[in-house]
């Protein structure tokens, strides 16, 4: 795969990954009005079946509250 073609399916991955968690946020705080704060924790977790299992596969985790009022 060509350089440009995996960043593409970079960019898609996580354009799409943006649009859903924007959607189930949204719908969540819409349906919680009375919560003022909420903590998250987004995992990016490599799943990828490597042939060599001494492969060291991507773990990435992120942590953010969100204000809602």
């Amino acid at each position: 795969m060509s350089d440009e073609m995996c960043k593409k399916d970079i960019r898609g991955l996580l354009k799409t990954f943006g649009v859903m968690a924007d959607e189930a946020i949204v719908g969540h705080i819409a349906k919680n009005p009375n919560v003022d704060l909420l903590n998250f924790k987004v995992t990016l977790e490599d799943i990828t079946d490597y042939k060599d299992p001494n492969t060291e596969k991507l773990s990435l985790e992120i942590t953010k509250s969100i204000n809602c009022k």
